[in-house]
C-alpha cells in the first residue's frame, strides 16, 4: 500500500471521548483532527460539510459509522485520516445506519490515494473482532495497531 495507514492516522488526528451536539460539530471535531496533524487546513472542514449538505449522509457507510471526506482539493496538504469516537452517538440523518459512534476523517490528494484508504477502512471495518476492539480502544497506538492487522488480515 503506498500511503500507510499507520503514519496516515497520527496521535494528533485521534479522538477517543468526543461530546459533539450534532452531526456538524462531529464532522468539525474530525476536520479539525485533520488539520492539527497537518493533513489539511481548515477549508477542509468546510468542504466536508458543503458536500454532506449537497449530496445528504451519503458519508455514514455502516450503522454507527461515518467517513466524513470531500474531494481531493488545495486545502488537502497530504492524505490523511482522523479518527472521531463519541461518547454519545448523533443522528446524521440516514435511514439505516443511524445514529453515528465514530466519525473518520479521511482527505487524499488525489483519486488513487482516496480508494486505497477506503479500502483499507472498509477491510479493517469488515471485521467484527477488530471493529469491536476499535470501539473500546484507549489510545491511538491500539487504533493504529487494529486498523493495521484487520486490514493486513484481509489483504
Amino acid at each position: 500500500m503506498a500511503l500507510d495507514l499507520l503514519s496516515a492516522l497520527p496521535d494528533t488526528a485521534v479522538v477517543l471521548s468526543a461530546h459533539p451536539s450534532d452531526w456538524r460539530e462531529a464532522v468539525r471535531l474530525a476536520g479539525d483532527a485533520l488539520t492539527r496533524s497537518g493533513s489539511t487546513t481548515s477549508e477542509y472542514t468546510g468542504e466536508m460539510l458543503a458536500a454532506i449538505d449537497e449530496l445528504g449522509p451519503y458519508i455514514v457507510i455502516a450503522p454507527g459509522i461515518a467517513i466524513a471526506h470531500s474531494r481531493p482539493s488545495p486545502s488537502v496538504l497530504r492524505s490523511g485520516l482522523s479518527w472521531v469516537r463519541l461518547d454519545e452517538p448523533v443522528e446524521f440523518g440516514h435511514s439505516r445506519n443511524d445514529p453515528v459512534g465514530l466519525v473518520i476523517g479521511l482527505a487524499a490528494r488525489d483519486h488513487a490515494d482516496h480508494l486505497e484508504v477506503m479500502s483499507a477502512i472498509a477491510a479493517a471495518l469488515a471485521d467484527q473482532q477488530a471493529t469491536a476492539a476499535l470501539a473500546t480502544a484507549a489510545s491511538a497506538d491500539t487504533v493504529r495497531d487494529l486498523l493495521a492487522n484487520a486490514s493486513a488480515g484481509q489483504s
